[in-house]
């Protein structure tokens, strides 16, 4: 496992990281959820990314997350980690759960804190802009989370490059620099490449993806048709059935085959395809099971593109 600088910061993340977003709620096989986080840290993964909301129900991703840390990984083993969380999405019911008020933030981490059983977060994100709130009182409860003691960063995700860089400016000016940015990236969904990334390397930021493999797409689960058990299938789920489209399906196939000259899954490759850009620091994986886990960190064992594989990709990614 290689660890990247976070932007200008002195924090060094995996490139590879644990998110916690599915399988690890009250709904979810505790024991499954146990094995894949302590799998994850014996393989060099030391980032593990959470929300207040994360579950189902939510909260109970911290709560069961909290009850691993507390079974496997007293003592110094907390000082190797990086724990994140955010707030800004409905947390619970009234004025005051959901956005980007001082008010829900600072709320909203101190709930986490006690369903981990944790003095602090590394990382404590505004999980979404709010169009409601001014920006700097949303950053401002960033800077009191990261003084007072109970985050030792401060980031933000889902939010635009022009929100980005007011953002960031508010943060420094402050004296709390915000030092990592979390958009939803990948094969099939590259928004960053449309200023973010740009504005994050101007401004010092470090980069996390997440839904590298876009909801499973970019996987091998598709090639033939929608399986029973997939999220698809799944009507709660963000992939529904009617995104998976003959396009889609001969897209993914093309990838697939030139995934098979590189020795590599389609997922693999397509994890590896992120790492490929200096600008992404980590990249934010899912896991339902060890062995899952085991096959997506095998993309590491060959990061490197020729010219011809990325011109070849993005012929069949237009």
């Amino acid at each position: 496992m290689k660890y990247n600088r976070c932007g200008k910061s002195g924090l060094l993340l995996p490139q590879i990281a644990l998110g916690l977003w599915h399988n690890f709620g009250s709904e979810d096989d505790f024991k499954n959820g146990e094995a894949i986080i302590k799998r994850a840290f014996d393989q060099g993964i030391t980032h593990f990314d959470l929300a207040n909301n994360y579950g189902p129900i939510p909260g109970s991703a911290e709560t069961n997350f909290g009850t691993i840390l507390k079974n496997n990984f007293q003592g110094n083993l907390r000082d190797e980690m990086v724990i994140a969380t955010k707030a800004g999405y409905k947390m619970w019911d009234g004025p005051y759960g959901d956005w980007g008020s001082r008010k829900y933030l600072i709320s909203s981490l101190n709930q986490s804190l006690k369903r981990m059983n944790l003095d602090y977060v590394d990382i404590f994100y505004s999980h979404r802009f709010d169009p409601e709130t001014a920006l700097e009182e949303t950053m401002m409860a960033l800077d009191f989370a990261v003084k007072s003691g109970k985050a030792l960063y401060a980031g933000i995700s889902n939010y635009s490059p022009e929100q980005t860089a007011q953002a960031s400016k508010i943060l420094r000016d402050l004296g709390t620099p915000c030092v990592i940015h979390q958009a939803r990236y990948s094969m099939f969904g590259r928004e960053p490449e449309q200023g973010l990334l740009d504005v994050l390397e101007e401004k010092g930021l470090g980069f996390i993806a997440f839904s590298p493999l876009a909801q499973g797409l970019l996987s091998d689960k598709y090639l033939s048709g929608i399986p029973d058990n997939s999220r698809a299938m799944n009507p709660n789920g963000f992939l529904q059935t009617d995104a998976i489209t003959e396009e889609i399906i001969r897209k993914i196939t093309a990838l697939n085959d030139i995934a098979q000259q590189r020795s590599q899954s389609l997922a693999q490759m397509a994890l590896a395809w992120l790492l490929k850009d200096e600008r992404v620091t980590s990249v934010l994986l899912g896991a339902s099971s060890v062995n899952q886990l085991d096959n997506s960190l095998a993309c590491l064992k060959n990061v490197a593109f020729s010219n011809e594989e990325l011109i070849a990709i993005e012929a069949f990614l237009q």
